[in-house]
């Protein structure tokens, strides 16, 4: 009878295995231990804490995201409702609603700042610039063949890749910096709620317009791109091009 090392090391804790020295081919004699009952009850509980720890752990994960999206929640509410007036409308709501309500709010922020509206912005402003002569000089709607060839093989696509760091960040602090936006921009307006919503609108608003204006620009860089040969007089023609450009700004 061959027995492995891992089998061996596993059946020496429930029993007694002994060779005969004289004929090692000879089957060993196994001789059952006999555990004493508070052996069998430590090596139950043992048993059951190994398959209920990661159940444990796994609850103090959720429950710690889930109170951290509460508190986080309740903060925004007085940052944006105002310090007394938010605790004053917490203290009068029913608990099950705020245990509800609450950590929904990061939720949706997180949600609210996936919606990529600059790229849907940005599309229709391209198809539409023709008619507003305004437009035409930083959305122009058409360009040449040459143009045309280079945007379907070398323009990378509208859609920017999603960093899930980038999201999270942009969506918790969006609060504040509405907060203070508000503040700056909307001094005059007593309700602190309105201030804050018309400060946060400002700051999208803003801020996607210089995105689709940056946006909008690294399309026209992308396609006026060409690709010369090295030679004396691309060289003199591309220095003279740099030239211009840095003598415009």
């Amino acid at each position: 009878m061959i027995i492995e090392n891992d089998s061996n090391q596993e059946l020496g804790k429930m029993f007694d295995i002994k060779e005969d020295p004289e004929d090692p081919e000879a089957e060993p004699l196994i001789c059952k231990l006999i555990a004493g009952p508070l052996v069998i009850v430590l090596d139950t509980i043992d048993t059951v804490i190994f398959r209920v720890c990661p159940f444990i752990a796994a609850g103090i994960v959720v429950g710690s995201i889930y109170w951290t999206a509460v508190t986080y929640g309740a903060v925004t509410v007085m940052q944006v409702v105002g310090h007394k007036d938010g605790l004053t409308m917490m203290e009068q709501a029913d608990p099950l609603v705020l245990l509800v309500g609450l950590p929904t709010i990061p939720i949706m922020l997180v949600l609210g700042k996936m919606l990529r509206w600059e790229d849907q912005a940005l599309s229709f402003l391209r198809r539409h610039a023709s008619k507003v002569p305004i437009l035409r000089h930083f959305l122009p709607s058409s360009y040449t063949d040459e143009d045309t060839s280079i945007q379907s093989e070398d323009i990378p696509p509208m859609n920017d890749p999603v960093s899930a760091t980038r999201v999270l960040c942009g969506a918790l602090l969006l609060p504040t910096i509405a907060n203070l936006c508000g503040r700056i921009f909307f001094e005059s307006i007593s309700s602190n709620f309105q201030r804050t919503l018309l400060g946060g609108a400002a700051f999208i608003t803003i801020k996607g317009a210089f995105k689709i204006y940056h946006k909008q620009q690294q399309y026209k860089r992308q396609c006026q791109r060409r690709v010369m040969d090295y030679t004396e007089n691309n060289v003199a023609l591309y220095k003279r091009q740099q030239d211009s450009e840095s003598d415009r700004s």
